[in-house]
């Protein structure tokens, strides 16, 4: 009996097109002598094999057991189908249906295997640039539509040489079915251009201008020379110049925009990185990953850096104890940086703009910012940002989820209807909901202008047609003003769907609540401190503690409110929040403090007109303002040139004395007046203690330490009493303001001490860029 024919048809969803997947089946089933086929369609891989149940069985665990490297199953079902009479196995056409959908891989980085025949001299796709094979190299940001075949990316255009041809053909190969195959004889080719480029730049030159050695030995020529060049890549284009010539650097934040923000480094391996930052094994393994992402690492000591590179930490990375540092994750870049490294690569784009895509978008719009272009003819469908992440201890915490993560799915465990959730206003993204998969998009950008409003709605069009999603409602913030909500209300109307609402603090605890996978109906205690966030009363929130499910949430606790005199005019201008909260507490503008300081006489004297009669001040309560208005108050930080800047800069200097300080020096009360809902947590005496220590000139950097302390003291103690109250011992940390690794670790440690579990993002950013998942769980689940 046992040597009766039977055979299965299996169903397999998750990370299984465009890794290899179908070939390694081939390999599978005809390596236990089976019969049958194997093909992709809209929902994942099906799968017919015949056999007896002995071999079945070994066939079914080697596909969980021995699949290829980027492949990732979530599901496995088998049933039982009638035999039939045939010979051999087969990879079959893909077939496509209405509603179904599967996930597509993120782009993956150049593989050893394909860099060991680029640098192989006898090698036919030596040195060439485009190099790939089923385990790397671009998937999402070339594919128009799934199931994941040529024909469907934009490789289309490029015809394969019969040789290409063989080895795609060939299940025994290492590029079989690799949709991106190409070499010099038939796939893309690279060129240089100088700027402003002749017409032909935008176009495909003569094959006798292409030479690799040659484009890459005039871009590393340029770059020794200070110069600035727009380097097409995979999911966009770069702008890159000598991370080590420092005028260089000055020249290109001139053109950019981008006054003190920093830029990352490009170098050629770990080793490099090494001569300036600080990195562990964790780290290690992050920048070597096939993600490769930007890895936030610490900076050197000074009497630790190797000699020439303490100038270039401080021109890339002004004020910070981090720099970002990433590997080349293309063939292209593995040939640039061995040429002329380290290289800033920075995104190509003037500041707030989305990033060029196309050979003549970017020929206009950064023509003004470059002496040249590096640039190719494989066409980029989908704009991909580098992904930014930095470790916390044994986890990876997302700063931007992009190239290499997105759209990877997030895995929501149960299945439901399908919203589209169009985020926040800045750090951008938007989600899809499938099934049971959670689809975020890459890094989008701040949502201030036409031309990023433009790419959002590209963008969500094509992943709604893309993952095949007939949304049944709309999800947006709060805020009335948001132009990313004014376009999920014109999407609603258009669909003729709901739209639902989502408040901002709400949408943080949700994202970290889905990606932990918690129960719809099970509350937690959501720590949510962030800059900016539309409350429900009106106000300008972001110090909150919510009791909060995926389905409603109850204000437990916030910050006391302050004014924000100005709203924006205070965000970009520190000094003003600050003089503010001296104002709100009743506590003297004294010119010993920076932020008295600092502004003209006249100024001061129409900002306090402005408070006293509170005109335009809008009401805060926002953990992020108050970190800047700190670093106003002891002298770091008067006036900022991007999000966040005054607080990153109090986070690097307290962590170089944390350790030293008194930990309870600086104390926030908590007014629990009976019956008072939600809890005030007030300022006014923790304010009054660091401008008595600045006018005392204590060191800057302990009262920065010692206010990391006192906002981690004050959010233990805030829990409990709330746990005191509900019985909830559940403490989830969302919110751009736990970007800070040092609040992020003090908190947690201090929440374990006192018996709580703690919650914190691993998959998707704790900043704005994690909105677009909350709002679609709440959307999802009303």
């Amino acid at each position: 009996m046992s040597h009766l024919l039977k055979r299965i048809r299996i169903r397999l969803t998750g990370r299984i097109q465009g890794v290899g997947f179908r070939p390694f089946v081939w390999n599978r089933a005809s390596s236990e002598g089976l019969t049958g086929w194997v093909r992709n369609d809209s929902r994942g891989v099906t799968i017919e094999a015949q056999g007896t149940q002995h071999q079945l069985d070994r066939f079914v665990r080697g596909l969980q057991r021995e699949m290829p490297p980027l492949a990732g199953i979530d599901s496995l079902n088998s049933s039982d189908v009638p035999t039939i009479d045939e010979s051999g196995f087969t990879i079959d056409a893909s077939t496509t249906g209405q509603h179904e959908s599967t996930p597509v891989i993120a782009d993956v980085s150049v593989c050893d295997q394909c860099l060991a025949e680029m640098e192989d001299q006898r090698d036919r796709r030596f040195r060439y640039p485009f190099i790939n094979c089923t385990n790397c190299g671009p998937r999402f940001t070339i594919v128009h539509d799934i199931p994941y075949d040529r024909p469907a990316t934009t490789m289309k255009s490029f015809q394969m040489c019969a040789r290409c041809r063989d080895e795609y053909n060939d299940p025994r190969d290492r590029r079989f079915h690799a949709q991106p195959i190409a070499c010099p004889d038939c796939g893309p080719q690279i060129w240089f251009a100088s700027s402003p480029p002749p017409a032909i730049a935008a176009d495909r030159p003569t094959t006798a201008d292409c030479d690799p050695t040659d484009v890459v030995d005039v871009f590393a020529t340029a770059i020794r020379g200070g110069q600035i060049i727009a380097v097409k890549g995979i999911g966009g284009f770069h702008l890159a110049c000598d991370a080590k010539n420092v005028d260089a650097i000055r020249t290109l934040r001139g053109r950019k925009g981008r006054i003190d923000k920093p830029f990352a480094i490009m170098v050629v391996d770990v080793q490099d990185a090494e001569a300036f930052a600080e990195i562990n094994h964790g780290e290690r393994r992050l920048l070597e990953s096939p993600e490769r992402p930007i890895v936030l690492l610490a900076k050197r000591n000074a009497g630790r850096i190797v000699a020439g590179f303490s100038d270039m930490l401080d021109a890339v990375a002004p004020g910070n104890h981090r720099v970002g540092v990433m590997l080349p994750y293309s063939p292209l870049h593995q040939l640039l940086v061995q040429a002329c490294a380290p290289l800033v690569m920075t995104s190509g784009n003037l500041s707030d703009e989305p990033i060029a895509r196309t050979n003549k978008e970017a020929i206009r719009r950064l023509g003004p910012l470059v002496d040249g272009f590096l640039l190719h003819d494989r066409d980029i469908h989908v704009v991909c940002d580098d992904s930014v992440v930095r470790r916390q201890g044994t986890s990876v915490v997302p700063i931007r989820r992009s190239r290499g993560f997105a759209p990877m799915p997030i895995d929501l465990g149960h299945g439901g209807r399908s919203v589209v959730a169009i985020g926040g206003e800045i750090k951008s993204t938007f989600c899809v909901t499938q099934a049971n998969y959670a689809y975020i998009s890459q890094h989008i950008g701040d949502i201030s202008n036409l031309e990023t409003l433009r790419a959002l709605k590209r963008n969500v069009n094509h992943y709604l047609d893309l993952f095949r999603v007939d949304p049944q409602a709309v999800a947006a913030d709060l805020h009335p003003s948001y132009l990313s909500t004014q376009f999920a209300d014109e999407l609603a109307r258009a669909l003729q769907v709901p739209l639902v609402r989502v408040q901002h603090h709400h949408a943080h605890a949700v994202s970290l609540m889905a990606e932990q996978r918690l129960a719809a109906t099970q509350p937690i205690i959501a720590c949510c401190f962030d800059g900016t966030g539309y409350g429900t009363d009106g106000a300008i929130w972001g110090g909150e503690f919510l009791i909060a499910n995926d389905k409603r949430f109850e204000r437990a606790a916030h910050l006391q409110y302050f004014p924000l005199p100005g709203g924006d005019a205070s965000i970009k201008r520190p000094y003003r929040t600050a003089l503010a909260l001296l104002n709100t507490h009743g506590l003297p503008w004294d010119d010993r403090l920076p932020c008295a300081a600092h502004p003209p006489a006249d100024v001061r004297r129409l900002l306090k007109r402005q408070l006293d009669s509170n005109l335009h001040c809008f009401p805060t309560s926002s953990v992020g303002r108050l970190f800047d208005a700190v670093a106003s108050l002891i002298g770091i930080r008067n006036e900022v040139s991007f999000e966040a800047q005054a607080a990153i800069e109090l986070e690097s200097l307290a962590i170089q004395v944390v350790g030293e300080v008194d930990a309870d020096a600086y104390i926030f009360p908590i007014d629990q007046s009976a019956g008072q809902k939600p809890i005030q947590i007030e300022t006014r005496d923790l304010i009054e203690s660091i401008c008595r220590d600045v006018i005392d000139s204590v060191d800057r950097g302990r009262i920065a330490a010692q206010f990391h302390h006192a906002v981690a003291g004050m959010i233990v103690r805030v829990a409990a009493v709330i746990r005191d109250r509900t019985g909830i011992d559940v403490v989830g940390l969302t919110g751009g303001v736990f970007q800070n690794a040092l609040l992020t670790s003090l908190a947690t440690e201090r929440l374990r001490q006192s018996g709580f579990n703690v919650l914190s993002h691993t998959l998707v950013p704790p900043n704005d860029g994690g909105l677009s998942l909350g709002q679609a769980m709440v959307a999802r689940n009303q």
